[in-house]
């Protein structure tokens, strides 16, 4: 049995995959130790297959406790050390303003203060030492310093890391027990100012992810589980111990994980390349997949910081279940970013929520029944819905039923234009790929969603209230390893970028312990006299002219043109070393239950739509499918096929 378990804002999900069975567990996350919802959610799946911890030979997890440290700004107290003159790094920045028309919106606070910039004694430059490291210097200089953490971040460090290395055994030795983070080991980049940021977030996390990891472990350990795996920001999962090492890799955990379910969702029901759309209850998370594998980005900033490292390129909006429709100054009506969250919640929870929202407005309008509670056992009050919602109808001036349907309009409208922002804004055509929606509200409006962005196929997992801890079991394990090497001209030869990609290689292999990991490939190029990068997928051994002209290919979708007569650069190597994950089995089941008919609106008219429990079915729309954890909605003109896995949703 393989065992993932993701961390989310309000429920905390577990994923037991034995053969073609795949079993789930739920219980509410506990923010002050995720670890006890985890091993909650955990026994509930154990007993749900009838099974023991001694039967899982592997668990994996995903987690926000990275993600909510760096937002929330409770991380260690951490020291810079930097090249004498650059160690204001990370408060100088870019200095480019945040928001372009809001002259007062600031950048987060450094999270190391002015009093914990160490000037490190020494220089180096692209063709090597300039200045030997003063290592008495450096030892006085360290000799008054309290911290929990270290950031060391040196001018030329990723291309010439001796000096690193001998500053972190310096202090080492003069602060034992202080976790050292390098930044040619976290990410060995050039642009120094990345650099340093990343290597200051991973040395300000890794001391609380150390603590949490160790924490579930020996929870995992008294319950007989193996040793747990954790989701990196890029997709592959690592041992636990690795992670612990390296916080910075763990930012995006969480979203990882649904992502990669919803890539291998996509190959499994044989859609292609896909849009993933998780929406839950505080936001929606939107990726792309191309051949079965989460799209991966260089680089993003999260919370106002920089991170220079291999993440999933996924892209947040404040859409989910739980947002609030309100009245804006204009008399417009709009949806979020403000969320009722778990407590209390939308008014038709029941917890004394007054305000109206994205699932009070789904329960007016049919999509969801007061009389089928949701997961996790919440039960609907269609009263309190219309008092919520019918309060904002009459501040517009709209009767209740043209309240809720603008509602789930507006917030649809949302999560179309985030699509857009990963796929049109980059020259990709979402028309010609199919929306993977899951997430406990994501079915509900992937049809509506899918026909404003022109899009005729619609997927939804069965398991898609669970697909992130899904995602987690069928996960990868991996390891991303970059060099900048800087290479242009006649320097930029098969021979010289192979040599890289070899050495690179080698050092993910002996780092997963696997001599037979298979090895992927990607290349960082640009014009001459470019500021930035694109990342350009090619062989182990590539050859330039084929580079060069998947470049421009890429360029001119990108931006519209391209420049063959340009001198071209690679700028950055990067390479994957990965193992495949578990692979998704198709499984038996028997025919959907029919659950009856119930009144629904679509647009202005309401409709009898046929209401339906999981399994194998085709319908035309409208219709329902009540799936464990979420609610499908197929409006007229769709036509559904559904299966034991997933229900695919299709334009007549």
């Amino acid at each position: 049995m393989i065992l993932g378990v993701d961390v989310g804002g309000t429920f905390t999900d577990a994923a037991l995959l034995t053969g073609d069975r795949l079993v789930t567990g739920k219980s509410p996350t506990t923010p002050g130790d995720q670890s006890e919802g985890v091993m909650d959610a955990v026994t509930e799946a154990l007993e749900s297959a009838g099974a023991a911890a001694g039967d899982v030979r592997r668990f994996v997890h995903g987690m926000t406790v990275g993600t909510n440290a760096l937002l929330e700004g409770r991380v260690a107290r951490t020291a810079l050390l930097a090249t004498e003159g650059f160690t204001d790094l990370e408060e100088l920045g870019r200095q480019a303003r945040p928001e372009l028309y809001r002259l007062c919106a600031g950048h987060p606070p450094p999270l190391v203060p002015a009093e914990l910039r160490v000037a490190v004694p020494e220089r180096s430059g692209p063709d090597g030492v300039l200045r030997e490291l003063d290592e008495e210097a450096l030892r006085r200089a360290l000799a008054d310093i309290d911290v929990e953490a270290m950031a060391v971040c040196l001018l030329w460090g990723f291309l010439h890391p001796g000096h690193e290395r001998r500053v972190a055994e310096l202090a080492d030795e003069e602060l034992p027990g202080v976790h050292v983070s390098t930044s040619h080991e976290t990410a060995g980049v050039f642009r120094e100012y990345e650099r340093c940021a990343t290597t200051v977030v991973d040395a300000a996390l890794s001391p609380l992810l150390r603590g949490y990891l160790e924490r579930l472990t020996e929870r995992a350990r008294d319950a007989r589980l193996p040793e747990p795996e954790v989701m990196l920001s890029s997709g592959g999962t690592a041992a636990a111990a690795s992670a612990a090492r390296h916080g910075s890799w763990t930012v995006l955990s969480g979203p990882a994980g649904g992502a990669v379910g919803a890539a291998r969702m996509s190959a499994a029901t044989g859609a292609g390349d896909a849009v993933g759309l998780d929406m839950g209850g505080t936001s929606c998370d939107v990726s792309v997949a191309f051949g079965g594998l989460a799209a991966v980005g260089a680089g993003r900033q999260v919370g106002g910081r920089a991170l220079a490292l291999p993440m999933v390129d996924v892209h947040t909006v404040g859409a989910g279940g739980g947002s609030i429709a309100w009245r804006d100054a204009g008399g417009a009506l709009r949806v979020g970013p403000q969320s009722a969250g778990a407590e209390p919640g939308p008014a038709s929870y029941g917890r004394g929520g007054e305000l109206p929202t994205v699932t009070d407005a789904n329960l007016l309008l049919g999509y969801l029944d007061a009389e089928s509670p949701l997961a996790g056992g919440v039960e609907l009050d269609r009263g309190a819905a219309e008092r919520a919602v019918g309060d904002l109808g009459d501040e517009l001036g709209l009767a209740l039923d043209q309240t809720a349907s603008g509602i789930a309009r507006v917030a649809s409208a949302e999560m179309a234009q985030a699509v857009r922002v990963v796929t049109v804004e980059r020259g990709i055509d979402p028309r010609d790929m199919a929306l993977v929606a899951f997430g406990g509200a994501g079915p509900l409006h992937a049809a509506q969603i899918a026909d404003e962005l022109g899009m005729r196929r619609v997927v939804v997992p069965n398991a898609s209230g669970v697909l992130s801890a899904l995602g987690l079991v069928v996960s990868e394990r991996r390891r991303d390893l970059v060099e900048s090497v800087l290479l242009a001209g006649d320097r930029l030869t098969r021979e010289n970028v192979a040599a890289v990609v070899r050495r690179l290689g080698e050092r993910g292999r002996e780092e997963l312990g696997e001599a037979d990991a298979e090895l992927r490939a990607g290349y960082d190029l640009r014009y001459a006299g470019q500021a930035f990068e694109l990342t350009i997928p090619g062989e182990l051994e590539p050859d330039p002219g084929e580079l060069r002209r998947a470049f421009d290919r890429a360029h001119d979708d990108r931006y519209g043109y391209a420049d063959p007569e340009a001198a071209l650069e690679l700028v950055t190597v990067r390479v994957a070393v990965a193992l495949p994950g578990e692979d998704l089995r198709p499984a038996e089941a028997a025919a959907a239950e029919k659950r009856g008919t119930r009144r629904v609106r679509f647009g202005d008219e309401m409709r009898d739509a046929t209401v339906l429990g999981a399994g194998e079915a085709a319908v035309d729309g409208p219709a329902i499918f009540e799936l464990p954890g979420s609610t499908l909605v197929i409006p007229p003109g769709w036509r559904a096929q559904a299966s034991a896995d997933a229900v695919s949703v299709e334009l007549t």
